[in-house]
């Protein structure tokens, strides 16, 4: 009677002792999954990776003028670069502020945004492009009155518009798209006549992908790009901004710049006064 005591004691101190141990096991890899807290030593970057030559994955890996920037800017603060691609570019205001990233560093324009992040200086300066068919009729922006234009869901250049009633009322028919390829592949079938695009990547798009189109010489806006941050959190903010003066002022930033030449982006980079 005494063994079989014994013996049951052990065993339920064998479940105890193993129930605690799963707890705790699943316990830790729960917080371990759901944990979108980001470290000091890693810095986390949102951006689009859809918009060379800024942001885009070559070789398998990502690179572009801003991925090139935020990781030197890493590798000074000894941070471990993580680049996250936001997949859905209307989330990306959610994906800052919910901790998933630490900044949106991509082509993103602080005009009309001023309010909303708190930003770095602006550090490019950039011009929108019209594209049309290589064997458009349109050769200037007097020709566009009744043309269907498209432009990339989310994103500014539609504001750009609606401020701008003259060349809003010129168009026939205002469509946005999710993304340029669809825009470029509608362009090319005829489905429309006008795409509005970021200089940048309206260059690389044209010289790479559609050399059947053509980019009018006069452009529509000027708008500057920056580095945007939660708002109120001036700590990180500053800390990029200090790195990024040095390399400023050690040229790193101008040799950054030079790789992407073709595309016109050492046109458009901002030096600090």
């Amino acid at each position: 009677m005494k063994r079989s005591i014994i013996f049951l004691t052990i065993i339920l101190s064998l479940f105890l002792v193993i129930g605690y141990a799963s707890a705790g096991l699943f316990d830790f890899s729960s917080d371990d999954a759901g944990s979108g807290e980001n470290t000091d030593d890693v810095f986390v970057v949102g951006f689009n990776s859809q918009f060379p030559p800024f942001g885009y994955k070559e070789n398998g890996e990502y690179t572009g003028f801003d991925i090139e920037l935020a990781k030197e800017v890493a590798r000074r603060n000894n941070w471990t670069f993580k680049p996250v691609p936001i997949i859905d570019w209307n989330t990306k205001r959610f994906e800052l502020d919910s901790n998933e990233v630490d900044c949106i560093w991509s082509e993103f324009t602080i005009d009309g945004r001023e309010d909303d992040y708190t930003w770095s200086q602006p550090y490019f300066n950039n011009t929108k492009l019209v594209i049309v068919r290589g064997d458009s009729d349109i050769n200037d922006l007097d020709d566009l009155k009744g043309k269907t234009l498209e432009v990339q869901q989310g994103s500014s250049i539609l504001n750009t518009i609606e401020k701008n009633e003259t060349l809003k009322r010129k168009f026939a028919k205002i469509e946005q798209v999710d993304g340029y390829d669809t825009a470029f592949m509608d362009l090319e079938s005829g489905v429309c006549d006008v795409i509005i695009i970021d200089s940048g990547l309206g260059r690389y798009l044209v010289s790479e992908k559609h050399n059947d189109t053509k980019i009018l010489n006069q452009t529509i806006s000027n708008e500057k790009y920056g580095v945007a941050f939660e708002k109120g959190n001036t700590e990180l903010r500053d800390k990029v901004q200090k790195t990024l003066d040095e390399m400023y002022a050690d040229g790193t930033v101008e040799k950054i710049a030079q790789k992407y030449s073709k595309y016109g982006i050492p046109d458009g980079v901002i030096y600090p006064e």
